[in-house]
């Protein structure tokens, strides 16, 4: 697809409010939509990041750029600020293009957009114009995972690494903990898709990710079930060969106090359990 064509087809989506499965059906260019945002392109912060994944950082870190605002409402986030509360600098195409160009020159191994789903236009639009001004480092769409097929389709040639947090192994608990009904059906169809895309992960002998899939998974108190799910649709519908980062980091946050089972940090032992059983399996596992 010629880049004016999937530039068009983008913003027509956008302008709908259909970037993500919840499709708000919104005109954006009047309203925000569950996510938070109009017709304005919010960024959060911007710089070299040191504690993503070991293939993401190398020596000179991950080049992230944090979008404000979030098509999905976790009440566990860890940055809210950003996804709830929708805390960012007005920023335009041409700033992100600098952004992009500016990370580059001081030497990250990528360029990792963090909670892209909802500003999808403004970054494709963007990727063409850097890379014409001589961009070439690889590019990490890290999303939570609830994400347009659709809209996937759009991005093929344009995302050389897809980094999906992979949050539920089950619609329930998606509904309750981000306010999607349909969060483990929507997820599968969308990690099929980013696989067919770019595969497994692929690290060069610098040890640096150049294309592929990498999956995170952040482990929830009592939801080891979840991830074992998880582990089971890896396995059998993705690859065995699935680059795995299970995220033990996880505290009480935001509004996880109204929640009693979120109050308490995941054992050392159900993380050690886990990641054996992870490795069991066969994933690549970071760190």
């Amino acid at each position: 697809m010629q880049a004016e064509d999937r530039e068009k087809k983008l913003w027509e989506i956008w302008r709908e409010c259909r970037l993500c499965p919840r499709e708000c059906r919104v005109n954006r260019e009047l309203r925000t939509g569950k996510c938070g945002t109009g017709r304005e392109l919010l960024i959060g912060s911007w710089g070299p990041h040191p504690g993503e994944e070991g293939p993401l950082v190398g020596w000179r870190g991950s080049g992230t750029v944090f979008f404000a605002g979030c098509n999905l409402k976790c009440v566990f986030c860890q940055n809210y600020d950003l996804s709830h509360e929708v805390r960012g600098s007005r920023s335009s195409i041409r700033d992100l293009v600098k952004i992009m160009l500016s990370l580059q020159k001081y030497g990250c191994h990528n360029i990792n957009f963090v909670t892209p789903t909802h500003v999808v236009p403004w970054i494709a639009e963007a990727l063409v114009e850097a890379r014409e001004k001589g961009l070439h480092l690889p590019v990490v769409y890290n999303c939570g995972g609830y994400e347009s097929v659709t809209v996937l389709r759009l991005l093929e040639g344009l995302i050389d690494i897809y980094m999906p947090d992979v949050k539920y192994g089950s619609d329930s608990v998606g509904a309750k903990y981000s306010g999607v009904p349909d969060y483990w059906q929507v997820a599968l169809g969308a990690l099929k898709e980013m696989h067919r895309q770019v595969g497994d992960l692929e690290i060069d002998e610098q040890g640096l990710a150049r294309r592929g899939l990498l999956v995170r998974h952040l482990l929830l108190p009592g939801q080891s079930d979840g991830a074992r799910k998880i582990f089971d649709f890896l396995q059998e519908e993705i690859s065995e060969n699935t680059y795995l980062n299970l995220m033990a980091q996880y505290y009480p946050a935001y509004r996880s106090g109204e929640f009693p089972e979120l109050a308490a940090r995941i054992s050392p032992f159900e993380y050690r359990d886990l990641r054996e059983e992870a490795g069991k399996r066969g994933f690549r596992l970071d760190r």
